[in-house]
């Protein structure tokens, strides 16, 4: 008997490959049958996109994604307000990388796998508060340093030709 046959909806995990123009997500059955793969744009229509695709088939239990700290962190975020539960799923070991070879797909099935199993439970940082805040200023700081640094190198460059 089917999911479907006794009104059950199926229970889909994803994981999410993570660029900075698109996202490539897989989704997998509870028993870890890959139902399919797609890429979608990286901004919020293609977020839209994605989720709807999820969707049809079935009802999402959680989404594993690398790189919500950067490139996926849009996404995340994005995921959370929209009520689903989200995972931050750390980059797949180099040896099992060689040894499935190296996609986008791949990469996101991987990713999905890791969220399955329960391997990948990481709470994706929030991205705001007081935290976000300190580490935006210590990048403003890094950022000043440096400009004062190559300024500074420039004059005495400057004052050392006359």
């Amino acid at each position: 008997m089917t999911d479907a046959t006794r009104g059950e909806a199926r229970r889909i995990t994803a994981g999410v490959d993570t660029h900075r123009d698109t996202h490539t997500v897989a989704a997998l059955d509870a028993t870890g049958r890959v139902l399919g793969s797609e890429t979608f744009a990286a901004k919020p229509e293609g977020y839209l996109g994605l989720i709807s695709w999820l969707r049809a088939f079935g009802s999402i239990e959680r989404i594993g994604i690398e790189g919500t700290g950067s490139y996926g962190a849009g996404l995340a975020r994005h995921l959370r307000a929209e009520g689903l539960v989200v995972v931050e799923v750390g980059r797949p070991n180099r040896q099992a990388r060689r040894r499935h070879g190296k996609s986008d797909p791949a990469d996101a099935e991987a990713a999905a796998r890791a969220t399955l199993s329960g391997e990948a439970l990481g709470t994706p940082k929030s991205q705001d508060g007081a935290v976000e805040v300190i580490r935006i200023l210590r990048l403003q700081r890094r950022s000043a340093i440096g400009a004062r640094t190559k300024a500074a190198n420039q004059l005495h460059a400057v004052l050392s030709m006359t």
